[in-house]
C-alpha cells in the first residue's frame, strides 16, 4: 500500500483529500504545520507528497526543496495562487505537478495515481525490494541486516541478528537449544549450547519491553524457545 503525506494547514481540505485517497486504497498521513511536515517528510518514508504552498512555519517551496535533496518520490504542489511564476518556481525546485485550488478531489486522486504509476515504472526495472520481516512492531531487514523495534533501530551482533531472524521466520515453532545451536552456530563452537541462552537474553534486552514477561521470544520450559505472533 502506497503511503502519502499531505502537508496542508486547512484541515477541512486535508481531511477531504485524505478521505478520497483512502477510498482509493492509499495510506494517508496529514500534517497541518510546515515545520512538522518537513520533519516528518525527511524522517519517514512516503511514496508521494502533497504540499500546500502557504503553510505556517515552513512554506511548501522549502519543504519541496529539502525533500528533493534526499528523495525521488513524486511531489505535488497545491496552491490557491494562479500565478505562473509560483508554478515555475515549484517545478523548478523539483515538484512533479502543480494543482491550483479549487480542484476536485477526483482530479487529485487521478494525478496521484498517474504519478505513482509513472514513478513505479521508472524505478521498477532497477529497484530490488529488500527482504523484510515485520511482526508486531519488529521490522527485520534481511537484505540490509538491520532491525527496528517500534520504529527505533537497534544494533545486533551477527549471531544475534541470525538467531532473531531464524526465530521470526519460523513463528510459533518451538526449537530446542540444540536445534538453535546447530542452525545458527553450526560447527563454530562445538558443544557449548549455553551460548544460545546468552544470545536469547541479549536479544530480549533489545526487543522486549519487559524482559521478565517477554512478548516475542518465549521460553518453553524443559524444551526451548519460540517466537510468538
Amino acid at each position: 500500500m502506497s503511503r502519502i503525506l499531505i502537508v496542508e494547514d486547512e484541515e477541512s481540505i486535508a481531511d477531504l483529500e485524505k478521505d478520497y485517497l483512502e477510498l482509493s486504497g492509499f495510506e494517508v498521513h496529514i500534517e497541518n504545520d510546515g515545520t512538522a511536515g518537513m520533519k516528518r517528510a525527511l524522517n519517514e518514508d512516503f511514496d508521494l507528497y502533497i504540499l500546500d504552498l502557504m503553510l505556517p512555519g515552513t512554506d511548501g517551496f522549502d519543504i519541496c526543496k529539502k525533500i528533493r535533496e534526499v528523495k525521488n518520490a513524486p511531489i505535488i504542489m497545491v496552491s490557491a495562487k494562479k500565478d505562473d511564476i509560483d508554478k515555475i518556481h515549484g517545478l523548478g525546485l523539483g515538484a512533479d505537478d502543480y494543482i491550483t485550488k479549487p480542484f476536485s478531489p477526483s482530479e487529485l486522486v487521478a494525478r496521484v495515481k498517474a504519478h505513482l504509476s509513472r514513478y513505479e515504472r521508472l524505478i521498477g526495472s532497477s529497484k530490488q525490494d529488500n527482504d523484510i520481516i515485520e511482526i508486531r512492531g519488529i521490522k527485520i531487514d534481511k537484505t540490509a541486516r538491520r532491525v527496528w523495534v517500534n520504529g527505533e533501530e537497534k544494533t545486533f551482533t551477527t549471531k544475534e541478528f541470525d538467531l532473531l531472524t531464524f526465530l521470526a521466520e519460523n513463528p510459533n515453532h518451538v526449537f530446542t537449544k540444540e536445534e538453535l545451536f546447530s542452525k545458527i552456530w553450526d560447527m563454530e563452537s562445538i558443544g557449548d549450547i549455553a551460548t544460545v541462552t546468552v544470545h536469547i537474553k541479549k536479544i530480549r534486552e533489545k526487543v522486549e519491553l519487559n524482559t521478565a514477561k517477554p512478548q516475542y521470544i518465549e521460553t518453553i520450559w524443559g524444551v526451548g524457545y519460540r517466537f510468538k505472533i
